[in-house]
């Protein structure tokens, strides 16, 4: 059985195949700078120690706000930006913002052209296109969360506000589940591959048909 870190419990446990199909990035991106992180031995300075791993297999996992913040860092990365300026930088805004997950604050994923500007002059060939490209980026991403009194993110929808898929950490691990319930997305669609007709999902577990739905189109599409 994997050992995580008791810190992980009720914060979100989220692996390689997690974070690919939550951001909706290729596994292979996500594989190659996870390993960069741990490589180059940045991974815990740079989220707080929040990193965990299995001792036999080395699966390598991080929590919910790091999973949130991974989504910056990885498009940082596009634009050419280096893990070791991502970490100073990033420091140095956690400081400033008084909050140790600055990539998961309100304040900046708002408003992409903040983070734009603190690492523009970091950015290889910047222009006008990039910037534009990176603040849509993070401002979509940012219209998906739901942010905390303390202006933090507290819930993700991965596949947009419209679908009933919510990620919360104080849920299943923070793996997927129908917003309103306890109820992981994951086992919706096991049933529905599995045979089990959508209407007949959501006379067992209490749910509507777009909530069946969702889960369901959400599941197809990680999976395509």
């Amino acid at each position: 059985m994997t050992a995580f870190h008791k810190q992980q419990l009720g914060a979100g446990i989220y692996t390689i195949p997690d974070i690919s199909r939550l951001l909706g990035l290729p596994q292979p991106k996500v594989r190659r700078y996870l390993n960069k992180y741990w490589d180059e031995r940045l991974g815990k300075p740079l989220f707080n120690e929040t990193y965990s791993w299995s001792a036999g297999n080395n699966i390598k996992a991080v929590n919910f706000y790091t999973l949130i913040e991974l989504y910056t860092c990885f498009h940082l990365q596009e634009l050419g930006v280096s893990i070791q300026q991502i970490l100073k930088s990033r420091i140095a805004i956690a400081k400033d913002l008084g909050t140790p997950y600055p990539f998961a604050s309100e304040k900046l994923l708002s408003d992409g052209k903040k983070i734009w500007y603190e690492f523009k002059d970091c950015i290889v060939k910047a222009d006008g296109s990039k910037q534009t490209d990176f603040v849509d980026f993070i401002r979509q991403f940012a219209n998906n969360i739901e942010f905390n009194a303390a202006k933090v993110a507290e819930k993700f929808w991965p596949a947009g506000r419209n679908s009933n898929v919510v990620v919360d950490p104080h849920h299943q691990f923070g793996q997927p589940v129908l917003n309103g319930t306890n109820i992981n997305a994951e086992v919706i669609f096991s049933m529905y591959e599995s045979g089990e007709p959508a209407d007949t999902i959501g006379i067992l577990y209490d749910l509507t048909q777009k909530q069946v739905n969702d889960a369901i189109s959400f599941y197809k599409k990680s999976v395509a």
